[in-house]
């Protein structure tokens, strides 16, 4: 009764004007759910993976595969050269040094000053040796005085002896009595003689004295440039076992340069041969000379053998000074106002002996078409090389060519490198 009932209420409910009707809709699957959430998450990765697609293939898919670097032979000046380090010195220096010890009583000169040939430069404590020369003066004297009193004891026994001979030939003395006499004349002329000797020492001795008196000035031995003073007013120089030097002086007109040359380069060099250097502070500036000396004995540095390199170099300036470091070159050859192109840009061809005979270059025609050509080459060196005939100034030759994948570095040869659009799918 109760189950009919409640069909025939809900039907009298609808069929009343005034009972309300609730609609409630269907609840969607999860199936459903989960598709609508998959296709908004992959439509924005798809949008961004068809954004990097189209900007690559718009960078780099209309580019070439391969690209070339190209450069135009032009006119200028080329030289093949040996490299080396070096330091400047004077050509000629000296050190004017005490000859006997004292104490420096005064110095005339200072660093830097100019000096000419026999000026007096320094000046030693000359006391103790004029005292020297006071005493051998007095010891001569005395000498000279024993010499006069030898002198007159010859002349007694000279007249002695004359005596005895008189009355040994008058039978009035024996011939012992004449024997005696001649010894003592012997005698005495022998006296004579060695105070002569000792006279002759000591004017020996007084003539050094004077001299080391002379030492007590010290004169330039020649003219330049004062560039050392080791010794200071006030000090004692002791000039017994070595030479103590007071000031260096060197001829700073002309400059010598010592460079540096290894074993391998040093075969290359030739006397004579053109060398020239430029300094640290003045890279553009060269000064030039010619190739004096190379001297025979190496130094030997951590393994490496050094060949010591000389040339001079005028400096009427004065702007070059002593120790400066130099970057030598040595030319071998070198050629003015001539085409050149890139080293890179030549390739040598063996024949048969495997001895390189022929050069050949790459050439670009304004066309973009490359066209390989032999040229003569002259001069040529790590850098550049000179074209004797095969270009015109002007042309442009091929230095260097890439592919994708063979550089990872395009930008360093000027040129981008062609790449394929990458796969995103």
């Amino acid at each position: 009764m109760s189950k009919m009932a409640k069909p025939a209420q809900q039907d009298a409910a609808a069929s009343s004007p005034t009972a309300k009707v609730t609609v409630i809709p269907k609840t969607p699957s999860r199936l459903r759910r989960k598709r609508r959430s998959r296709l908004w998450i992959a439509l924005p990765i798809l949008l961004a993976l068809l954004g990097a697609g189209y900007y690559a293939w718009s960078q780099y898919g209309a580019q070439p595969a391969t690209a070339i670097l190209t450069q135009a032979v032009t006119r200028g000046d080329i030289e093949n050269s040996v490299t080396a380090v070096g330091t400047l010195d004077a050509v000629k220096s000296v050190d004017a040094g005490a000859q006997v010890s004292g104490q420096l009583k005064s110095l005339h000169v200072a660093i830097g000053d100019r000096v000419t040939e026999n000026q007096l430069v320094a000046e030693i404590d000359p006391a103790s040796i004029e005292n020297r020369i006071e005493i051998d003066q007095a010891e001569l004297a005395y000498l000279e005085a024993q010499l006069v009193s030898k002198k007159a004891q010859l002349v007694l026994k000279d007249a002695n002896v004359e005596r005895q001979r008189s009355l040994v030939s008058a039978r009035s003395a024996s011939q012992s009595t004449l024997d005696q006499a001649i010894a003592d004349h012997a005698a005495a002329e022998a006296d004579v003689q060695a105070v002569e000797a000792q006279i002759r020492k000591q004017k020996a001795t007084l003539a050094g004295d004077q001299v080391d008196l002379g030492y007590t000035k010290i004169y330039a031995p020649m003219a330049g440039t004062i560039v050392d003073n080791p010794a200071k007013e006030g000090q004692t120089l002791n000039a017994n076992q070595t030479t103590p030097t007071i000031v260096t002086i060197a001829d700073l007109s002309t400059m010598t340069v010592k460079a540096q040359v290894s074993e391998a380069d040093v075969g290359k060099l030739k006397i004579g041969m053109d060398a020239y250097f430029t300094l640290l502070g003045q890279p553009g500036k060269r000064f030039a000379g010619k190739l004096r000396q190379v001297e025979p004995k190496p130094d030997t540095e951590n393994n490496v053998v050094l060949y010591y390199a000389l040339f001079d170099v005028p400096n009427p300036t004065g702007e070059l000074m002593m120790s400066m470091s130099a970057q030598v070159f040595f030319v071998e050859a070198a050629a003015s106002d001539v085409l050149l192109v890139p080293s890179a840009a030549v390739h040598m061809h063996d024949d048969a002996a495997g001895k390189p005979t022929r050069a050949q270059v790459t050439v670009v025609s304004p066309s973009g078409v490359t066209e390989t050509r032999g040229v003569e080459i002259g001069i040529r060196n790590r850098v550049s090389a000179e074209i004797v005939s095969g270009l015109d100034e002007g042309e442009e030759v091929v230095v260097d060519t890439g592919s994708v994948g063979n550089r990872g570095d395009g930008a360093g040869t000027g040129s981008r490198r062609g790449m394929r659009m990458p796969r995103f799918f």
